[in-house]
């Protein structure tokens, strides 16, 4: 399987620095966002340690499968699976042994959302609310859960999407890299289909660019990059309130030969 790649960070209109991180290795199939939190640099800090962080492990771990994990194994995960959660806490506790360390950066945090293809199937592991979106013919589906408060309450009913989409409280976190000594990594399992496309985002992108447009600026776009930077100026022209980033991945059957061509 070939994956075409599209990613872009912007500082927005609105912030001075750009708190947001995010890593592509095509090489291994992994794909990473971080949005920082704590205020000055201490955000830049957090978020690059987070994409750095799950980086090295995952690729230490291709490099040598017997690189021991991080925490206990999640019975019925795949080892792709339990490798990036591993990642994941991993950064986790990076950010929180520095900030532990340093005054100065006490409160420093970080979200993540991270994909790891595997063959025909990808690994999607995540904390805070950056999110992961795919889309399939047309139709956009947003595959995490944001652990904010906002996200919390719509669940549990005490708010309608529409109330939730203008709180004032929609960047109140619930789970955030760093900020406890442990943390809850949620993660899941997806198949890819040929033709799939995959959005992982900060919430500068989802909190002010509706789904349906998304969907579109992909959809309309030629190439994946064309539709990072799309995406990127969507966010900018509805306020670019916040720092964005938009890393896509599609996923393209392997062209074949000219005799497979005639013979299957």
């Amino acid at each position: 399987m070939h994956l075409e790649i599209g990613a872009r960070t912007d500082t927005g209109r609105v912030r001075d620095n750009n708190e947001d991180s995010f890593g592509v290795e095509p090489d291994i199939g992994l794909f990473v966002v971080s949005d920082g939190m704590g205020g000055e640099e201490h955000g830049e800090i957090a978020s690059a340690i987070a994409v750095a962080a799950v980086t090295k492990h995952c690729r230490g771990a291709v490099s040598d499968p017997a690189l021991p994990l991080e925490g206990e194994v999640r019975p019925g995960l795949t080892p792709v699976s339990n490798r990036l959660l591993s990642a994941i806490r991993n950064a986790h506790s990076a950010i929180y042994r520095l900030a532990a360390s340093d005054p100065a950066l006490h409160g420093m945090g970080a979200t993540v959302v991270a994909a790891w293809v595997d063959g025909a199937r990808f690994s999607l592991a995540h904390v805070g609310d950056s999110r992961a979106y795919r889309l399939r013919s047309g139709l956009l589906q947003q595959l995490t859960a944001d652990h904010s408060l906002v996200a919390e309450q719509v669940r549990l009913g005490l708010l309608t999407n529409e109330q939730a989409a203008v709180s004032s409280l929609q960047t109140v976190l619930t789970r955030a890299l760093g900020h406890a000594e442990n943390v809850e990594v949620d993660v899941e399992e997806h198949p890819i289909l040929d033709g799939d496309t995959f959005l992982l985002c900060s919430d500068g992108l989802s909190r002010m660019v509706p789904d349906a447009a998304i969907a579109t600026a992909i959809d309309e776009s030629l190439g994946l990059q064309a539709a990072a930077d799309r995406l990127i100026e969507l966010a900018n022209r509805a306020g670019g309130e916040d720092n964005v980033t938009a890393v896509l991945f599609r996923a393209q059957p392997e062209p074949r030969g000219w005799f497979q061509r005639v013979w299957r």
